[in-house]
């Protein structure tokens, strides 16, 4: 574990939601309330109502036909989501239309946009920039900035580095272009996968370091910068054996992780009958310790039901939002639930 005994920065001490304060402590960076807050009810992980999960997107199409692999919101309480490119589609500057099999292994992602009534007006194309697990938006003045994986592994399809770009509308990107800045504050690691706490000025990277699956937070400022000393790395100590990770957030004191694979058939590992195994888990950044875990058991008459993102969604009130995957006759859907705090 790294822990910096820096000054914190102004920025990060002037957390939104007034009653939120900062206190630099000898383990890192407390983040407490001035108020006491009710006793959590039962099914809560951290401050997020797990059992009141409602819905807030019903099964939606994305822009391409593939599901999604997570989700973000804008300052704004916007819906994005990032999935792999479709195969068969063929771009203005490419000689031949590629495999769903090709775009994964290249990296090659597509993001969705939709609108306050829940439409996938906008959409724009990443290659070469990895497979999506988690991602994060920072509010700036010209519009959103995605944070995403960058440098696809064409071995596997996934990062090796993050990355901050613009989201433009019908436009694509290469990770090798050079108006991408690929940040490399993990060099030894893979599968590396970006969140944003908007609220508290910080970045969260998920990667693997050897077999160990770990979660590094960062001072967004001094992580621009180029400095790129962690307030916490932690081990994901809240994976279990078997789990598959799906997604992760950062809010408060705690990272937020989800864990599950799709309904199987009754004979399966995952049969319905059991009530899926989505599970959201806390991690308390401070300690390392896993403080909460959850089964997510809303929407269990949903067709195929993979949990597929993880995100904080603003507002007057915060919620912690699952996404699943969802199957039809002719492509995949997003659909999105909120855990209220």
């Amino acid at each position: 574990m790294a822990i910096s005994n820096r000054p914190l920065s102004r920025r990060t001490l002037l957390l939104a939601g007034g009653g939120t304060v900062v206190t630099a402590t000898a383990t890192g960076v407390f983040l407490g309330r001035r108020e006491q807050r009710a006793p959590s009810p039962p099914g809560a992980v951290g401050p997020f109502d797990i059992d009141a999960a409602a819905e807030l997107l019903r099964p939606t199409p994305l822009h391409d036909i593939t599901g999604p692999q997570s989700i973000a919101f804008d300052e704004h309480g916007r819906l994005y989501a990032l999935q792999v490119m479709q195969g068969g589609i063929r771009l203005p500057d490419e000689e031949r239309t590629l495999s769903g099999k090709a775009r994964r292994l290249a990296g090659d992602m597509c993001v969705t946009a939709y609108t306050r009534g829940g439409s996938a007006a906008r959409h724009m194309y990443l290659r070469g920039f990895g497979h999506g697990i988690s991602m994060g938006i920072e509010p700036s003045g010209d519009g959103p900035m995605l944070w995403v994986e960058c440098d696809a592994d064409t071995g596997t399809g996934y990062g090796r580095a993050v990355a901050r770009v613009p989201f433009r509308h019908g436009t694509v990107l290469d990770s090798t272009s050079p108006s991408v800045r690929h940040h490399r504050p993990l060099p030894r690691s893979h599968r590396i996968h970006p969140a944003v706490d908007v609220a508290g000025n910080r970045i969260l990277l998920s990667h693997r370091a050897g077999r160990s699956q770990r979660y590094a937070v960062y001072a967004l400022d001094e992580f621009l910068a180029g400095s790129y000393r962690p307030l916490f790395d932690r081990r994901n100590n809240a994976l279990r054996s078997g789990e598959t990770l799906q997604g992760c957030a950062v809010h408060g004191d705690h990272v937020y992780q989800l864990t599950g694979t799709p309904y199987t058939d009754s004979e399966g590992v995952n049969p319905p009958e059991d009530g899926g195994n989505t599970y959201v888990s806390a991690i308390d950044m401070r300690s390392g310790k896993t403080v909460g875990r959850r089964k997510v058991s809303v929407a269990l008459s949903l067709p195929f039901r993979e949990p597929e993102g993880l995100a904080v969604r603003p507002g007057t009130r915060t919620e912690l939002c699952v996404a699943f995957s969802v199957k039809s006759d002719a492509r995949r859907k997003v659909a999105v639930y909120a855990c209220p705090a």
